[in-house]
């Protein structure tokens, strides 16, 4: 019995979800490009393959498309939305626009019952993204279900394994998707369920020792949980190869150096190196106001502080990151995955193309909550482990004011105050994200019968499951009352306090 599930992308942005669901049955996937090889594919083995869904139509110029081989293989194989209309399209059926376009919450109607459907009811809410649908079926195939617009929501050749569905199972807006999913995987392709966080980290470490050989590699660590879980699966994998760098680039938050040497140097016994380097950052930085420039400028300033520091740790050929996918996936629009590009991160999209090093990036293909799972499982202390997410380019995406020391302390201090009031009320804990923004305006304020003319800071506090979508949290009143309360009374430079309720999308959560 195989222990995979090969999914071929075609650029949607949900293919890492139907990999994350995939897990979460203990079975192993891959993700692969669309065009892989059927000789290829054939060697890994899989037990199923998955065609994802995708942005474009099977019959426009550059769509991405498949080797059709893999039809011949014998492999139970899935089409999602663009990946059914691909298999109509290659097995001889018919593709055409649709004169509706069907998009969100949908109702498929099942009628003919098939393995993918088993234990489910006859009418499924579910979640459509597509333009096009399928017109005429491939020979064997039948009909599964149906929706109000397409005739072919689901089709199938039960005798070679072979099914599509025109909806996406993957997303939770497709509230028995999972089950869906469960079927295909473990009923239809029979994949065995044995793979966990452990398996991940026992076949991480291989790679990395693969990869590394005896060379030394060096890592940013910045305290957060990515870099954290990152620094200690290498160091579990490869030990004293791992020279760990803490950069202090005067955009940390309140703290940050002294925590951060205490728990690796002190604590972990990793070899640290700390490198002071805030006074060429916020020189770099001053009177930049452009999201993306900041974004870049900070990512490659690590590089060559990273560059710099080899003299002290001596040569080393690799860069490890803490790179996750939600990274990946907003900030990398590349050829057959035309996801649009919605925000370089430094550790993807800001990195200089003269670069030197060789990447490492153990958590690529991992959510957030799954990497606090790898650190649980590394034995990381748990304030690490379940702090919330820190973007790479630190405060320099969350002051919006001139990035200068003055601003950078008033919105560490006020930054360090919501943090300190969501962990006093419980509440740090149930929530994604909780931070301070300090904004480029200033307002007029009284405070003590006199007039002050300061700046705005902005609460933002967001609920999610793996940083793709995010709802902003309905906070009690009077926890929102002392947070504003001590940042205007404690904060020297802020008389006006907001709290920000958009939800991602269409927000990002980040204001920058």
């Amino acid at each position: 019995m195989s222990t995979r599930i090969l999914i071929l992308d075609f650029g949607s942005q949900y293919t890492q979800l139907i990999a994350r669901r995939i897990r979460e049955l203990h079975v192993y996937s891959d993700i692969v490009r669309f065009d892989t090889p059927a000789s290829v594919v054939a060697s890994l083995r899989p037990a199923g393959i998955i065609l994802s869904g995708g942005p474009s139509s099977v019959y426009g110029k550059g769509a991405p498309l498949p080797d059709a081989r893999i039809f011949e293989l014998g492999i139970p194989i899935l089409g999602i939305c663009y990946g059914l209309q691909l298999m109509g399209k290659f097995l001889g059926g018919e593709v055409e626009k649709s004169d509706r376009r069907e998009y969100g919450h949908g109702e498929i109607e099942v009628v003919k019952p098939c393995a993918l459907f088993a234990g489910l009811p006859k009418k499924i809410a579910v979640w459509n993204s597509h333009g096009d649908h399928l017109t005429k079926l491939p020979k064997g195939f039948v009909t599964f279900a149906k929706t109000a617009n397409a005739p072919q929501a689901a089709i199938g050749d039960a005798k070679r394994n072979l099914y599509g569905i025109q909806f996406h199972p993957e997303v939770v807006h497709t509230p028995k998707g999972q089950k869906i999913i469960s079927n295909f995987v473990l009923k239809v392709a029979k994949a065995k369920p044995d793979w966990t966080m452990v398996s991940f980290i026992d076949q991480t470490c291989a790679e990395i020792r693969k990869t590394v050989g005896k060379e030394k590699v060096i890592l940013g660590l910045s305290g957060g949980v990515d870099s954290s879980v990152a620094a200690a699966l290498i160091h579990k994998a490869i030990g004293k190869q791992l020279e760990c760098i803490f950069v202090d680039n005067g955009l940390l938050r309140k703290g940050e150096r002294a925590k951060v040497e205490e728990v690796f140097g002190k604590h972990l016994k990793l070899k640290l190196h700390t490198v002071d380097a805030s006074a060429v950052f916020l020189r770099k930085l001053k009177g930049v106001t452009d999201p993306e420039k900041k974004r870049k400028i900070i990512g490659g300033e690590f590089i060559r502080v990273f560059e710099q520091a080899k003299k002290k740790v001596g040569q080393a050929k690799f860069l490890a990151q803490g790179t996750l996918y939600p990274d990946v996936i907003e900030s990398v629009a590349i050829a057959g995955n035309p996801a649009a590009l919605i925000k370089s991160h430094h550790n993807v999209g800001g990195l200089p193309k003269d670069m030197k090093f060789k990447l490492v990036e153990p958590l690529r293909q991992l959510f957030k909550d799954e990497v606090r799972e790898v650190g649980d499982k590394l034995g990381l202390p748990k304030e690490i482990v379940w702090r919330h997410p820190f973007p790479g380019p630190g405060l320099g995406v969350r002051c919006l004011a001139p990035i200068e020391k003055r601003n950078l302390d008033i919105l560490r201090e006020a930054d360090a105050i919501v943090i300190q009031e969501m962990k006093s009320s419980g509440w740090y804990e149930k929530v994604w994200q909780a931070f301070a923004v300090l904004l480029p305006c200033r307002s007029v304020g009284v405070m003590g019968d006199e007039r002050t003319y300061d700046y705005t800071v902005v609460v933002r506090v967001v609920q999610s499951q793996d940083g793709m979508t995010a709802n902003w949290v309905h906070l009690p009143h009077d926890l929102l009352g002392r947070i504003s309360s001590r940042i205007i009374n404690e904060v020297r430079g802020v008389n006006r306090v907001a709290y920000d309720i958009s939800s991602k999308p269409p927000a990002t959560i980040e204001w920058e």
